[in-house]
């Protein structure tokens, strides 16, 4: 805007001075006019006539010279072809043509120009080196002039060279007060352009019959409201004579326009995701997605970006260039969702059986379906042990997942222990250097020998080994009454009224409820989901 102001400022102070120039321009086309007339009348009168002429034009320059001479300056060339036989040149002409278009120049009165043999050299005083270019330029562009000496003084005087932009700040201002009506007119153009178009740009009403999309909308009457100000702004330079001043804004815009772009890359880029999102709509509210392995239920989508409740209550904002281009898990498009868990048993066991308690013991409970069938399937037979995968499936909408696998794991545990199967205790295989190992072999042998032996002959060690025979079997029964007491404890716990709440797999209703409340909040951006929409 202050480029544009400025502009405009200039544009009433060219009008008044662009009048003096034209003048002046005529008055050296007519003066050149009269002066090939006269060479014309000059040159049908005769030789003698001429002679006298030339005669007159040797003695001129000699009379016209000053005294002192300034010293040898730069000699400016002329790109032009020096003729070898030149025709009939006036040295006087060409002075007093080049003074007479000084004469009307201010800065450049005191110059002083003598010519011999199509050589201008130019003399004097001039305020800065402006207006000494200015005189060499001039004297340059009269016809028959060969080269240009510069003998000119710069003086650089204070007064000589602040009254010009003084004067030229005068008019200008001048020409602004002259203009001020027409450019009071222009203004009040442009805001009633600019009003009718923020106007329109507000009837929400409007934009939304024309597209049901809320982004698409607002998009739309954006447009519409810069529109209507560059058409303001065509007309307020229309009315102030500025249409040159268009082509110039247009340019710059185009050069601003490419640094932004390249500037905000990273926001265009999501801002267009934004709007390829709101048509899309690849998920509605309330959808629990996985979106680049973030988790959570969705809040709003809003022009920058994704809002998500994750599971622990916190909002996660997801820029929608990111959303745009991941790999997105929607959850909630199917509500049955199947989970899974291993449990280990041991070797010994028969894995079947195994496998028809606890699946039978699964699908007891309340919240795992029907249809599809849970099922169990053998991962994996190691030296230890036997891996069992169950794979559980239940309605997501009514059942919290993790709640769900918490509560089959136990129940799939007690009833595999309850019915004999025990779950393998860590096993460790111990490895020992060769010739170590054969010793440590030949000496077990060597005392499972003895000790036989002994045992036959001692009474004292077989009653030792009967007495060790019976401590062993009274740990296995003190372990197995231990884990009779705990599943003792465990229904004692379990039978109370409060097991109900530990058993119960529903989702959180003060997560839900967390949802509902940022999902009504509209104090932030707009919401760009539209359950009406079509969805992918």
């Amino acid at each position: 805007m202050l480029i544009i102001t400025s502009s405009l400022f200039s544009l009433p102070a060219q009008a008044l001075t662009s009048a003096t120039p034209h003048t002046q321009t005529q008055g050296e086309e007519a003066a050149s006019i009269v002066a090939e007339q006269n060479q014309d009348e000059e040159a049908v009168d005769g030789a003698e006539e001429s002679e006298s002429e030339a005669e007159a034009t040797e003695v001129a320059p000699e009379t016209s010279e000053p005294v002192n001479v300034p010293a040898a300056g730069n000699l400016t060339d002329k790109d032009t072809v020096i003729a070898t036989k030149p025709d009939q040149v006036n040295d006087q002409d060409i002075k007093q043509r080049i003074s007479g278009i000084y004469s009307e120049i201010e800065g450049l009165k005191a110059l002083n120009v003598s010519v011999n043999q199509g050589v201008v050299s130019l003399s004097g005083e001039v305020p800065n080196e402006k207006k000494a270019q200015q005189a060499i330029s001039l004297a340059n562009r009269v016809s028959d002039v060969v080269a240009v000496e510069d003998r000119i003084s710069r003086t650089l005087d204070v007064q000589d060279n602040v009254t010009p932009v003084i004067s030229a700040l005068k008019q200008q201002f001048r020409g602004f007060i002259h203009a001020l009506p027409l450019l009071l007119v222009a203004i009040v153009v442009f805001s009633i352009v600019v009003w009718f178009g923020s106007w329109l740009a507000r009837r929400e009403s409007l934009w939304q019959r024309i597209t049901p999309n809320p982004f698409i909308a607002e998009l739309l009457a954006q447009t519409v409201k810069i529109l209507f100000i560059v058409i303001g702004l065509l007309l307020g330079l229309s009315f102030m004579g500025a249409e040159a001043i268009i082509g110039t804004l247009l340019g710059g815009a185009g050069v601003i326009g490419i640094a932004v772009g390249f500037a905000v890359k990273d926001t265009i880029e999501n801002y267009i995701a934004s709007l390829m999102l709101s048509i899309r709509q690849p998920f509605q509210a309330k959808d629990f997605v996985n979106i680049n392995g973030e988790e959570g239920i969705v809040v709003r989508l809003t022009s920058r970006a994704t809002i998500l409740m994750t599971s622990d209550g916190n909002q996660l904002r997801i820029p929608n260039s990111e959303v745009f281009k991941a790999t997105i898990l929607n959850y909630t498009k199917n509500p049955e969702r199947r989970f899974t868990f291993q449990l280990a048993m041991d070797a010994n066991d028969d894995p079947l059986a195994a496998i028809k308690v606890g699946i039978q013991a699964v699908r007891d409970l309340e919240f795992v379906l029907e249809d599809p069938k849970s099922a169990c399937i053998i991962t994996e037979v190691s030296d230890s042990n036997i891996i069992l995968e169950f794979q559980v499936w239940v309605d997501q909408t009514h059942t919290d997942i993790t709640k769900a696998r918490s509560i089959a794991i136990r129940e799939a545990k007690h009833a595999l222990e309850n019915k004999g199967f025990s779950l393998p205790e860590p096993t460790y295989r111990m490895h020992f250097d060769g010739e170590v190992e054969q010793a440590l072999v030949k000496y077990l042998a060597a005392w499972e020998q003895q000790k036989s032996q002994g045992a036959a002959r001692n009474p004292d060690l077989i009653k030792e080994l009967t007495e060790e025979v019976l401590a062993s079997t009274q740990k296995r029964k003190a372990d197995t009454l231990e884990k009779e007491q705990a599943k003792q404890r465990a229904r004692a716990i379990l039978g109370n009224e409060q097991a109900e709440e530990v058993l119960d797999a529903r989702p959180d209703p003060k997560l839900m409820q967390k949802v509902e409340e940022e999902i009504q909040d509209n104090s932030g951006d707009k919401d760009l989901l539209d359950c009406n929409s079509p969805q992918e």
